[in-house]
């Protein structure tokens, strides 16, 4: 996305699907068309890195949008670094209760997997960390770590179905990055023939995840309010095609960043965040398979 000055700003818009190669082919038109910001959600950081230098060889500003991108003149994300601490948090508090009720056999400490995000992406690294900072120091062993490609829900299928055969009997839970990996651990779970299914997190609030929230499949899911970031994006591009000087928040490796807060929804919170907060209607959640848990979790009064 990118803006023109005013009086008669004009917004030009491209979606590279996902090829790193033809979003710099669009980039690269755009600065040629002279856009005066660039607001780019990169698909891979590390080649974007050329659109930011052709940009401010240009003098163009550029926004890195929820993907970190070094030398960036701004980023506008969700701060990932608490995202994978409210993951982690909410994975030992589950796993250790679960490990009161019903203790691991043979006296062992309960065991986890840190699915992680793609090695590409720099928002992977601080997730990981916040991850980390939540589950170090706990009375919980981390088998294995697996940075998941392209963040490939049937790659982690893969991953996770791998673990459960060298760790048999030992996965007491699963952190998972994104609701899409969270899916592809689910699934290789209850393949494997866990039930209940081991703690799970997630993040993004995604429908099906929010479903298996409800559900109990998955334990809890992040929810950003992605249309707060894409405002504060546009703002943010408007102030500097007035001349004016954004306040940031914070500075990641040099670059100013504006950083919003994400919360955790585990089934209470389905209600109040999600269906108050416009993000998947009642009616979406609640098909014909959710309708009881529906009820149960307070997001319908009673079946319909």
């Amino acid at each position: 996305m990118v803006g023109r000055r005013c009086p008669t700003c004009e917004v030009l818009y491209a979606n590279a699907a996902q090829d790193a190669a033809n979003q710099q082919q669009q980039a690269e038109s755009m600065l040629a068309r002279g856009v005066d910001v660039l607001v780019l959600d990169a698909v891979d950081t590390t080649a974007a890195a050329s659109v930011v230098a052709e940009a401010q060889r240009l003098g163009v500003p550029v926004i890195a949008y929820d993907r970190f991108v070094a030398d960036a003149d701004y980023y506008v994300s969700f701060d990932n670094e608490l995202i994978g601490y409210l993951m982690g948090e909410a994975l030992v508090a589950a796993v250790l209760e679960r490990a009161e009720e019903d203790p691991p056999a043979g006296g062992r400490r309960p065991g986890v997997l840190l699915v992680h995000g793609s090695p590409t992406d720099p928002n992977s690294a601080a997730l990981a960390a916040g991850a980390h900072r939540a589950l170090d120091g706990e009375d919980i062993d981390v088998l294995a770590e697996y940075d998941t490609p392209d963040w490939s829900p049937d790659k982690a299928t893969e991953w996770v179905e791998a673990q459960l055969t060298q760790y048999p009997g030992r996965v007491d839970g699963v952190l998972a990055a994104s609701d899409g990996i969270a899916g592809g651990a689910i699934a290789a779970m209850k393949a494997a023939g866990l039930d209940p299914v081991p703690p799970t997190t997630g993040q993004d609030g995604e429908l099906a995840a929010v479903q298996r929230v409800i559900s109990g499949d998955q334990y809890m899911t992040v929810y950003k309010a992605t249309t707060q970031q894409a405002r504060t994006a546009a703002e943010l591009a408007v102030r500097l095609l007035r001349g004016q000087d954004p306040l940031a928040t914070a500075v990641i490796d040099g670059v100013p960043s504006l950083l919003l807060a994400p919360r955790a929804v585990g089934p209470d919170d389905v209600r109040r965040v999600i269906v108050d907060g416009g993000v998947h209607s009642a009616e979406e959640i609640c098909t014909r398979y959710y309708v009881d848990d529906c009820v149960r979790t307070g997001v319908l009064e009673a079946a319909p």
